[in-house]
């Protein structure tokens, strides 16, 4: 008999042994390490990026930054999803306590007479006299309780995961804001480039309108022929039509930062001394290191990766075996009468461990599944901070030759600016042809839009680089 028990004491461990054996996770994948730091920079300490309303001074954009914080519908459904995540946290804390329920039973039973209960009922008396009923009402009124004891960390991992995750929401929030802030202050810029082009074409048109009288005058003159005039004509309508495609522009901008901003068309407000709106702070890129700390959406990532590798350690958990208590205390009878009486108390408590043994293909599913999420977690975050390198990068190499370029178009666009005097003068006095006029008047407007455009990418190259820096969603 003893080596009966032996055997199967052997057998149970030898089941329990087989059922604790996870699967290999494979391949351990290592963090990407960042350069010590950027090329063509010589910072080598970490800067904190400044907040928006520090790295913007101009108050119309300000004002604007301010109610897309209020009203971007992005922004509010991001919002949302953080609610849903730290519900996760609370439902994920939740199973790690024991759950208890109040409970009130009012259950009918008939056992089959040719059974062992139906059986042994109809001979045993429940009060004096009194066999137990064929239809037995059986009422309780008292408390259930479960709780599964997390010995193995696969609920304490869970949480973890949720909580990472709920983390991961706030930094998917913060991203949002960063891409909020950034592409409402690209649009500003570029509306108030388009307002100084409009002036831009505006100014030349006026050019233009006198020296086409003057071909006119000449004309009437007999001086220069009717080839002259067309050619003047034409080049002020494509002007005017120029102006009225810029015009267009101006609507399409504005229309995207009111929809930014969670709001019907309107007029944006702005400020027109666009020349003067440099942006207020020099940018120090700092070591590449800080864009772990800066930047929201690598934040982001790292979370994402925390909760997968936590989902992995509480999948492996799954192959152990799994203590569950369940306990029962109340009043129990088959009369309510006889409910609140010492006689009635009834209790139960079960400790029930359990572990997977045959069918373990649902386990080893979830196994693989939260296996391959690492991964592909590790994979993201190191193509995320791969990526902030390469775009602080670029932005650094672009503000460097966009000042060079804006330094050469000022002195081109000044050169030309005079030529188109020059060229005017001489074509009153008949030294110069009409088309050496309209040869200048059309490079000089390109220069200025070449310069405004310039200027343009300037600023827009400021604001890359702030947001490229981990700036905006402080």
């Amino acid at each position: 008999m003893k080596t009966k028990y032996i055997l199967l004491l052997l057998l149970v461990s030898g089941a329990l042994l087989y059922s604790c054996t996870p699967l290999k996770t494979g391949q351990v994948i290592k963090k990407q390490e960042l350069p010590v730091q950027y090329a063509q920079s010589k910072d080598t300490a970490s800067i904190p990026v400044a907040g928006w309303k520090d790295f913007f001074k101009d108050t119309h954009l300000i004002q604007l930054i301010d109610s897309a914080l209020k009203h971007n519908w992005d922004l509010l459904i991001a919002f949302q999803r953080m609610q849903v995540a730290q519900s996760d946290v609370l439902l994920s804390n939740s199973v790690l306590k024991p759950r208890v329920d109040a409970t009130v039973t009012n259950a009918l039973r008939r056992y089959g007479l040719y059974t062992m209960d139906g059986a042994g009922n109809s001979s045993t008396f429940m009060l004096p006299g009194k066999i137990v009923p064929t239809n037995l009402p059986d009422y309780f009124i008292g408390f259930q309780s479960s709780w599964e004891a997390d010995i193995w960390g696969k609920l304490r991992n869970r949480k973890r995961a949720a909580i990472s995750r709920y983390l991961a929401t706030t930094e998917g929030r913060n991203l949002v804001i960063t891409n909020l802030v950034s592409e409402i202050a690209l649009a500003y810029f570029e509306l108030q480039a388009a307002d100084q082009t409009i002036r831009i074409i505006e100014e030349t048109i006026a050019i233009q309108q006198r020296a086409f009288d003057i071909v006119k005058v000449k004309k009437e003159a007999a001086v220069l022929n009717q080839l002259a005039v067309k050619q003047f004509e034409a080049q002020l309508i494509n002007l005017k039509a120029l102006h009225t495609e810029v015009l267009q522009q101006i609507v399409e901008t504005e229309n995207r930062i009111n929809f930014l901003l969670g709001r019907y068309p309107q007029k944006v407000n702005r400020d027109t001394l666009y020349y003067k709106n440099d942006l207020p702070l020099t940018l120090h890129t700092g070591i590449p290191s800080a864009l772990l700390e800066n930047r929201p959406d690598i934040r982001q990532a790292g979370l994402q990766l925390i909760a997968a590798k936590a989902d992995l350690a509480a999948a492996k958990a799954a192959f152990y075996p799994s203590l569950n208590i369940t306990a029962g205390f109340g009043y129990q009878a088959f009369r309510p009468n006889l409910l609140f009486t010492p006689e009635s108390i009834a209790f139960t408590l079960v400790g029930n461990m359990v572990a997977p043994l045959v069918n373990r293909a649902a386990i080893k599913a979830v196994f693989y599944t939260a296996n391959a999420q690492q991964r592909e977690a590790m994979y993201q975050f190191n193509k995320t901070v791969v990526n902030a390198f390469h775009e602080v990068q670029t932005e650094i190499s672009r503000t460097k030759n966009l000042q060079q370029m804006y330094d050469l178009k000022i002195n081109e666009t000044n050169s030309l600016s005079e030529s188109v005097g020059i060229a005017e003068e001489l074509f009153r006095t008949g030294r110069a042809t009409y088309l050496e006029v309209l040869y200048a008047q059309q490079q000089t407007l390109k220069a200025k839009l070449e310069l405004m455009e310039t200027k343009k990418r300037q600023l827009l190259c400021g604001v890359h680089l702030y947001k490229a820096l981990g700036g905006g969603w402080r």
